[in-house]
């Protein structure tokens, strides 16, 4: 069992920087591949970026591709999204999410990849 919460949303105006983080609950953190996914007002959650369990690989949305960095500290059990150059349309509810080593796949890209959520932070970028 994981339990995950976020933290840092907010409001922010377009071409600003947040700093998002998930803390994540167990001592087999460094087992999981994390990720950040997305949901707009109206629209299906999209997948935004995602790291290895050592930290070592990460992979992004061409979307967010060199404005986001998502990174993990496994020492903390915390995972963490920097998010730069700031878009309206980055405007969402950010989820951090974990998954579960048996079975997984690289990229981790599809919101089936993941076993546990977090309950998600609030992201508003006006213009």
């Amino acid at each position: 069992q994981v339990q995950l919460v976020e933290s840092g949303g907010g409001l922010v105006q377009a071409g600003g920087s947040l700093r998002l983080s998930c803390a994540a609950s167990g001592r087999t953190f460094s087992n999981y591949a994390m990720g950040w996914i997305r949901q707009a007002p109206g629209k299906e959650r999209e997948f935004v970026a995602a790291i290895s369990g050592s930290g070592g690989n990460t992979y992004y949305a061409d979307s967010v591709k060199g404005r986001f960095s998502i990174s993990r500290d496994n020492a903390k059990n915390t995972m963490y999204l920097q998010m730069n150059s700031l878009k309206p349309e980055d405007t969402a509810v950010y989820y951090c999410a974990a998954d579960y080593p048996l079975g997984s796949r690289w990229p981790p890209t599809l919101q089936a990849d993941y076993d546990y959520w977090g309950q998600g932070t609030q992201v508003t970028v006006s213009s």
